[in-house]
């Protein structure tokens, strides 16, 4: 299980290097999905429970159910997070799309030199 939780991380830095080092926009874009991503794993890892059982309570598993079933808030974060980035992904690359067709440059350093 600690594999997945390094694993995380060096996605997660993955993704900040891309968003802090790459000057073209698209690639910004992309190191925020790959960080984003990077916590659904951790969240889904979190809620993870060896040998456990569906989340379902039925008459003929209820003492069994308490000690056995998985979590299922982390799922449904997870399934809400990957909404919401979705929703942020689509607004930065509208974002990028207006600034290339006023700007005619994804390079943030060149974006930098023609303010006014």
């Amino acid at each position: 299980m600690f594999e997945v939780y390094v694993g995380t991380v060096v996605v997660a830095l993955i993704g900040i290097y891309c968003m802090v080092w790459k000057k073209n926009m698209i690639k910004k874009v992309i190191g925020l999905g790959v960080f984003t991503n990077s916590i659904h794993l951790l969240l889904i890892a979190i809620g993870f429970r060896a040998e456990g059982i569906p989340p379902i309570v039925t008459l003929g598993n209820i003492n069994y159910f308490a000690l056995r079933a998985v979590d299922p808030l982390p799922q449904a974060l997870v399934l809400t997070s990957i909404v919401i980035q979705l929703s942020v992904t689509a607004l930065a690359l509208g974002i990028v799309t207006l600034a290339y067709r006023h700007l005619k440059t994804l390079d943030t350093d060149r974006m930098n030199k023609l303010r006014g």
